[in-house]
């Protein structure tokens, strides 16, 4: 078979932790984490314990940035290179491989100064550039390894998808090193409808999906990489599919309990407690009021000039579980309001486990839209549908709809999700 040689693959890990091949019959199983002194482990650190022997020979290419580190905070590309498996290109995401370029940026194809390792600008590129660059670098193995945060609109996501149709057009095996979903395992939100699919969301899945990256991909490697490699029966899947698991991990972990170190995953991520709230509070970057950006809490700092305690006092009385609101004034040093005293809340975690990120932001719209008519807004070209998956949100808060009402349109298509992703989960 072309690709990684899975039999090897296999055998090189055994007594580490389980590799997962798309089409297991039983998920792999994970024990409590950190339960009886075992820590978490993420897919890399399992493989760089066995020197990499699994990787070793192929024509390596990595898809990876700073969060594609070992539990020493090494980055995989450097140990690999350590190892004696170097990689033969790396291609960088949103932000850049190196981490050095802010929100919607991206660094370029340059060669990296610490390794000498030809790096390869893959954000915003097309499946079929992507391809190009695997032929141009003569990779026949991609390995993906970045930490997500477990929103649909985080863009590595769809990085990872584009890579894998470009692994199909060229025939290369596909590796996910995975990593735990910040956020949890368990799934929210409205399902995007395909008419608006763009980078921040190109499938129809929810938007908080619960997923990790690698049951991520054997999902779309089922259920999508056929209508983007071809017309009908003739399109492909992977020639070869491997996710190395996480050790000690389950769907309930919460990133703070795993003992990982925190790296940022984009320069607007920097806690745990922000990923938390980002599947939901993103939705701001949608309207005129500022996400925060351009604060020290991004995603946890919401307002806009003419913004009081009010708002405040309303969101507390609606009684959200895992969250408490304080009245909080904040000025951008860039993005909206920049250089302006804005007013606001910042979100406040109280019980990390019980918070719903999407229905607590939904109750920030609708109650900022209601306190505030004549500063809220949606941004003119409806950015918000983009994030949500379509224009029902919107329209609905628009039309004057209730939380109750919002959050229950999307719940049949919620479950159906549900039920569809139970088939490519890895873990309990």
């Amino acid at each position: 078979m072309s690709g990684l040689d899975r039999r090897r693959f296999l055998a090189t890990t055994a007594g580490v932790a389980p590799a997962v091949v798309l089409g297991s019959a039983t998920p792999a199983e994970s024990p409590p984490a950190n339960a009886a002194g075992v820590d978490v482990l993420t897919g890399a650190d399992v493989l760089a314990a066995t020197g990499w022997r699994a990787l070793a020979g192929r024509k390596l290419g990595v898809v990876s940035n700073p969060t594609g580190v070992l539990r020493d905070l090494t980055h995989i590309v450097d140990d690999l290179a350590t190892a004696g498996v170097r990689p033969l290109a790396v291609f960088g995401p949103e932000h850049g491989f190196r981490g050095t370029a802010q929100s919607g940026g991206s660094t370029g194809n340059y060669v990296d100064p610490r390794t000498g390792i030809p790096v390869y600008d893959a954000y915003n590129a097309t499946a079929d550039q992507l391809a190009a660059m695997y032929r141009a670098a003569g990779v026949d193995t991609v390995v993906f390894d970045i930490a997500g945060v477990g929103a649909r609109f985080y863009t590595y996501t769809w990085t990872m998808y584009l890579a894998m149709v470009a692994a199909v057009h060229t025939g290369a095996a596909f590796v996910v090193l995975d990593r735990p979903v910040p956020v949890g395992g368990q799934a929210y939100g409205p399902q995007l409808d395909p008419a608006f699919a763009t980078l921040v969301g190109l499938k129809p899945i929810v938007q908080q999906p619960g997923m990790t990256a690698g049951e991520l991909a054997r999902l779309f490697d089922a259920l999508f990489l056929r209508s983007d490699t071809g017309k009908g029966d003739t399109g492909k899947r992977l020639s070869s599919l491997d996710v190395v698991t996480v050790r000690g991990w389950r769907r309930d972990t919460l990133f703070a309990d795993t003992g990982l170190p925190w790296v940022l995953p984009s320069p607007n991520m920097p806690t745990p407690g922000t990923a938390l709230l980002y599947p939901g509070t993103c939705m701001f970057e949608g309207t005129l009021l500022s996400e925060g950006r351009g604060t020290t809490r991004p995603f946890e700092m919401i307002g806009a000039p003419n913004i009081d305690w009010h708002w405040a006092e309303s969101l507390n009385e609606a009684g959200l579980p895992g969250v408490r609101f304080r009245e909080n004034y904040f000025t951008p040093t860039w993005s909206k309001f920049a250089g302006q005293t804005c007013g606001g809340v910042q979100v406040h975690l109280t019980d990390r486990g019980a918070v719903d990120a999407i229905r607590t932001a939904v109750t920030m719209l609708i109650t900022a839209k209601r306190l505030y008519p004549n500063v809220f807004g949606w941004r003119p070209d409806h950015w918000i549908d983009n994030l949500t998956g379509s224009a029902r949100l919107r329209t609905m808060i628009d039309a004057g709809a209730g939380v109750a009402d919002v959050v229950g349109a999307w719940q049949a298509e919620l479950a159906a999700f549900r039920r569809t992703r139970r088939a490519f989960l890895l873990y309990r």
